[in-house]
């Protein structure tokens, strides 16, 4: 039985604050999950809630630690941190993924590894601790995870244009422009975006996200990625 099925309390220790065990559990749900067991109510209330949190968090830490930087420059910075791909990169780092629960054919598709449902739980958590803790403590909550790409900053600049941070770093390898192509999927309220960018022959990814442009920069992110560690 893996630990999406048991004891959540190595996953408490690692966001650094005890959850409510039925609104953490909430909060790991997935509609996949919710449909194959009788409908069951999913994290999607919670990740609503958790968004707006999460943007009014990053926005006011900006303010305050670059006070310097002009609004642009401070709006650019907070869609960085804000996007899916910066919160993908969040819940790699915590290992989010072992713990989601997930619907069967979610899982076999790799859903555990889907930027776009660990950015949405990522959300849910923050959504979670506004209602177990509080506003002070949710917001606590926040800093504490952007911190690691604030502190990195050579890995905050690829989450905030991975697609730019690729090119450069295929050029610097002699492998060209990246190459994207985009596929998209399920009705026009929840279309689905998977990108699969090449770079020469020197790396290839794939990438999902709600819009084409979430989906290039999932994928070139993970391009990123190969390259750097190549």
């Amino acid at each position: 039985m893996t630990q999406t099925e048991t004891d959540r309390s190595s996953l408490q220790e690692t966001l650094g604050i005890q959850i409510d065990p039925s609104l953490l559990e909430l909060a790991l749900t997935h509609r996949s999950f919710a449909y194959e067991n009788g409908g069951i109510p999913t994290n999607e209330r919670l990740e609503f809630l958790g968004d707006s949190i999460l943007g009014q968090a990053v926005t006011v830490m900006l303010y305050r630690q670059y006070p310097d930087l002009e609004e642009g420059d401070l709006a650019k910075r907070r869609a960085s941190l804000v996007s899916s791909v910066a919160l993908a990169e969040i819940a790699r780092g915590i290992g989010l993924g072992e713990y989601l629960r997930l619907g069967r054919g979610e899982t076999l598709t790799g859903g555990r590894e889907k930027a776009s449902i660990l950015a949405d739980t990522v959300e849910a958590l923050i959504g979670a601790v506004y209602l177990d803790a509080g506003p002070d403590a949710a917001t606590a909550f926040v800093l504490r995870l952007v911190d690691p790409l604030l502190s990195d900053p050579d890995r905050f600049g690829v989450a905030m244009d991975p697609k730019t941070s690729l090119q450069e770093l295929g050029a610097r390898r002699g492998a060209g422009v990246p190459v994207y192509t985009v596929a998209e999927s399920g009705p026009d309220h929840a279309k689905v975006f998977v990108a699969t960018v090449t770079v020469g022959d020197l790396a290839s990814a794939s990438g999902e996200g709600t819009s084409k442009k979430h989906a290039e920069m999932a994928a070139a992110l993970e391009a990123w990625t190969q390259l750097s560690n190549g």
